[in-house]
């Protein structure tokens, strides 16, 4: 499902690619930073972890670090703490600005409908290719961000992997996935895993400060349970007391009190996507402390598994045709209601 910050006309959430700050990645950071500057980089790396933990942050990081200093040997690099890079720097203008020559960005566009499509187009991967063949802009690096590859359907996984099987010299990928375990078997063989962990409440209280320039309330930073984005979403008031009401539902399954779910079914067909997202995501996590309950037991661990996909896939259809929500939370409670009987 689609992060809450990836709605189109939501202005309030930094782009990665302008956030210059990094919290609780040092040690991700630093072999990023070694692995450059031995001059025997892997040429792709399969960034995963939870969403909106800054995993596109420190790819852009690393993107600006090797444009900014193309030389893996030189001594701004080898005495390097960290791959910040002054925002001052050409580079970084050229990045921010979204006209480095040799930086390509494969993530979801904006539709004919104003919205965010669901999948990365095999139109934007095949891209690659043509970036590849080209000779780099400034005689330097090209670098290639897929944020997130998960969002790739079978024909753009397969144009990106032509990319990643034969990539000129001095070419680096940075394969974001928020369910690495997912990603095409093919393109994980060619990646250099590096996972991020949820950050640390100091350091998610630090990430948000910066992002929003005041303190988070406890009981969001508690609930955002590590994750910058999912932060964001439920500072929104309505986000986190329609996530509240989910939740409490959500506690007293297998029982389900039909009033009290009509309600909250109503108040989420009409609430903005990003709440929408916020009580999915309730959804999502009682089923992975559900999951981590069961799941010596195959049998109850095969059926909630199932329960997961069906309200996901039914979750991705909903957002693509814009159809009504209430059915989708209806299922979902009956589906959870017989995972907690079983």
């Amino acid at each position: 499902m689609k992060k809450a910050t990836d709605e189109a006309d939501d202005d309030s959430v930094k782009h990665p690619r302008e956030t210059s700050g990094l919290f609780g990645h040092g040690e991700a950071e630093q072999t990023l930073l070694d692995a450059y500057r031995s001059g025997r980089i892997p040429h792709a790396w399969l960034i995963g972890g939870p969403q909106g933990i800054g995993k596109a942050t420190l790819a852009f990081r690393m993107a600006r670090f090797v444009l900014a200093h193309p030389d893996p040997s030189a001594a701004v690099v080898q005495h390097a703490t960290s791959l910040a890079v002054p925002l001052d720097n050409p580079a970084a203008g050229l990045i921010t600005a979204q006209s480095h020559p040799d930086l390509l960005i494969l993530e979801r566009t904006v539709g004919d409908t104003g919205k965010l499509r669901s999948v990365i187009r095999v139109e934007d991967a095949r891209k690659v290719a043509q970036f590849l063949g080209s000779t780099a802009g400034f005689g330097g690096w090209r670098v290639v961000i897929v944020d997130a590859v998960d969002d790739l359907n079978a024909e753009s996984a397969n144009a990106l992997l032509k990319g990643l099987e034969e990539p000129p010299s001095r070419t680096l990928f940075l394969l974001v996935s928020h369910a690495p375990g997912s990603v095409l078997a093919t393109i994980r063989s060619r990646c250099h895993r590096l996972m991020l962990r949820p950050l640390a409440t100091s350091d998610l209280r630090q990430a948000l400060a910066q992002a929003t320039g005041e303190t988070a309330e406890p009981e969001v930073v508690e609930a955002a349970e590590g994750s910058v984005g999912r932060a964001l979403s439920l500072s929104d008031g309505p986000a986190f007391k329609l996530r509240r009401q989910t939740a409490a539902l959500l506690e007293r399954l297998p029982v389900t009190d039909q009033r009290e779910l009509h309600a909250l079914a109503d108040a989420l067909a009409l609430s903005d996507p990003r709440v929408f997202e916020v009580a999915l995501d309730a959804i999502n996590d009682w089923m992975t402390a559900r999951l981590n309950i069961v799941q010596h037991d195959k049998a109850k661990a095969a059926q909630l598994a199932d329960v997961w996909q069906d309200i996901n896939s039914v979750a991705r259809t909903t957002d693509i045709y814009n159809l009504d929500r209430k059915p989708l939370i209806f299922r979902a409670f009956a589906r959870l209601a017989e995972a907690a009987r079983g």
